[in-house]
């Protein structure tokens, strides 16, 4: 929580490609008086946003140092090569690592991927992001490989991208800093775990006064007494079928008369 009590706030930091706009508005729906503040940061840049308190929580890739990080991991992304339109690898739906072989294989100083042994050929010079290793896809200088969402994030008319198996994958997770779980960390804890407002889990609101379980009292009807049990259909007890005869009235098959 940041600000003074009276105007309380929560920060959340992101990183490129992540799409919080899901989250942020059931965040508004349910907390109009808790402004969101949203601030997307260089994926190697958000933990030490989160330490120096600049954010109180953030949508990050993983890993993060879980000796002083909380995380929930959200989802794994897939990994594509970006590369231009007439590439060979746009003959195919799904690309290996040997495919790659005879390309260069640009790596951003800012790449997500944790690579033992990158594929294809190494460049001259790494560039310093992955926008500028974009550019130098569609100047025909090699190939890039991306998680989707970065290859969507600097999506180009002349370039396109494929599936990579047997690729290092991306995870995204909340993070936030282990000493400074808030009520405001934890009420965005149970929206991105797709929890309800009036979940267990989170804070609930005041229940109804006289009510200490929360339920909904029916009203009686006019008329009706407080023990009277609601009927079915032709006024009998809900609790019986009301297929059976009247009362007093025979069972089984008519008789013929002689």
């Amino acid at each position: 929580m940041t600000g003074s009590d009276e105007s309380p706030s929560f920060r959340l930091v992101y990183v490129p490609g992540v799409m919080p706009d899901k989250w942020v508005r059931i965040w508004n729906e349910r907390q109009p008086d808790v402004p969101l503040a949203l601030t997307q940061v260089p994926a190697g840049a958000a933990a030490g946003r989160l330490l120096d308190r600049d954010a109180d929580a953030g949508l990050v890739r993983l890993p993060v140092d879980r000796t002083v990080f909380s995380a929930i991991p959200l989802y794994t992304e897939q990994t594509v090569v970006v590369v231009p339109q007439d590439h060979l690898v746009t003959a195919v739906d799904e690309v290996s690592p040997e495919d790659l072989s005879d390309d260069i294989v640009l790596h951003p100083l800012d790449d997500v991927l944790d690579w033992e042994d990158l594929p294809g050929r190494p460049a001259f010079e790494r560039p310093a992001t992955t926008a500028d290793a974009v550019e130098l896809v569609a100047a025909g200088i090699g190939v890039l490989v991306v998680p989707l969402s970065l290859a969507r994030l600097h999506h180009r008319k002349d370039l396109t991208h494929r599936p990579l198996k047997d690729a290092p994958e991306s995870s995204v997770a909340l993070a936030w800093p282990e000493d400074a779980t808030t009520d405001l960390v934890e009420d965005f804890i149970g929206i991105v775990r797709g929890r309800t407002a009036n979940s267990t889990r989170g804070r609930r609101p005041a229940l109804p006064e006289g009510n200490p379980k929360g339920g909904v009292r029916r009203k009686p009807v006019p008329g009706e007494s407080a023990s009277a049990k609601p009927t079915g259909k032709g006024g009998q007890s809900a609790g019986r079928s009301g297929r059976g005869a009247p009362k007093g009235g025979r069972r089984g098959k008519p008789r013929r008369r002689s």
